[in-house]
């Protein structure tokens, strides 16, 4: 099953661009097409994320099939909230990690602090800042980062092909191709860093995820190679399995510790926020 690791979902109060509403119409039609079968909703820019958080939890509830979903938080106006924050993303909404934006605020320590805790992963868009990934990934190498769009949304080669410096040697490093326009960087990071530290992403809704996921096709990889982009990556990252029955198949997961004296998540590779994907246990989607 291909499963998209970043697409945004949810309205914002504002009305500053496109960015504030993410409307899924469009994008569900899309991404069928496509034979993307799960996708991983991310909320939008907003004034207050406990909010935003409620928008994505609501759908991933109603379609706990389709989509699951991360928290964000803003580390610099949430400080001093984010745990409280995450226990009601994680624990009322079944959301699975988190997102941090640098337009909002640099990732703080509290932000890895509480990803440790709750055993999440953490997608923090770099905004082309990617000398901070050296910072975070060696002060927290139990938490799993998810850098997107190769570092740099706005086409910054330089950002970019320091970043696959990073993947290399971090462990805990990862990327998304979501946005990531000059080809010849997902061949770089492909090449040095090997497929076991990308992930599919589209950048949706506002980008089409039919022509994000050609640019993974077009890596002409092997075929277990391409599924660990597709998605074996973002399951191990969530230690999330991947059950086939038949032509129907679904996602297990095991619960999400709760905090600070809740058991610790187990080793990599099954670490990463265990209780991925809820309600996936009985459910079931197509590849």
């Amino acid at each position: 099953m291909v499963i998209d690791c970043h697409c945004h979902a949810g309205r914002g109060p504002d009305l500053s661009g496109p960015w504030d509403t993410a409307p899924l119409g469009a994008y569900a039609r899309r991404a069928r097409a496509a034979g993307i079968g799960h996708t991983v909703l991310l909320p939008v820019f907003h004034s207050d994320y406990a909010v935003a958080n409620a928008q994505v939890g609501r759908i991933v509830a109603a379609r706990p099939d389709r989509y699951s979903g991360f928290a964000m938080v803003h580390a610099g106006r949430d400080a001093g909230r984010i745990h409280p924050l995450l226990a009601e993303a994680t624990g009322r909404w079944g959301l699975r990690g988190i997102k941090v934006h640098r337009h909002d605020a640099r990732i703080s320590r509290e932000v890895c602090e509480a990803a440790r805790s709750f055993g999440l992963p953490v997608l923090y868009d770099v905004m082309g800042e990617v000398a901070t990934v050296e910072l975070f990934a060696t002060a927290y190498p139990d938490v799993d980062f998810v850098i997107p769009h190769l570092g740099s949304f706005a086409d910054d080669w330089e950002a970019q092909l320091a970043l696959v410096d990073h993947l290399v040697r971090h462990p805990n490093v990862y990327a998304d191709t979501s946005g990531v326009r000059r080809f010849d960087m997902l061949e770089r990071a492909l090449e040095r860093a090997g497929p076991g530290k990308l992930l599919f992403g589209s950048d949706g809704p506002w980008l089409h995820p039919g022509v994000e996921l050609a640019k993974v096709r077009a890596l002409g990889l092997a075929p277990a190679d391409e599924r660990k982009i597709t998605g074996g990556n973002l399951l191990r990252l969530l230690g999330t399995t991947f059950h086939a029955a038949g032509s129907r198949h679904a996602l297990r997961h095991r619960p999400v510790p709760l905090g600070p004296g809740d058991p610790r998540p187990g080793p990599r590779g099954g670490r990463g926020g265990a209780g991925a994907f809820p309600g996936m246990a009985g459910a079931s989607t197509t590849a």
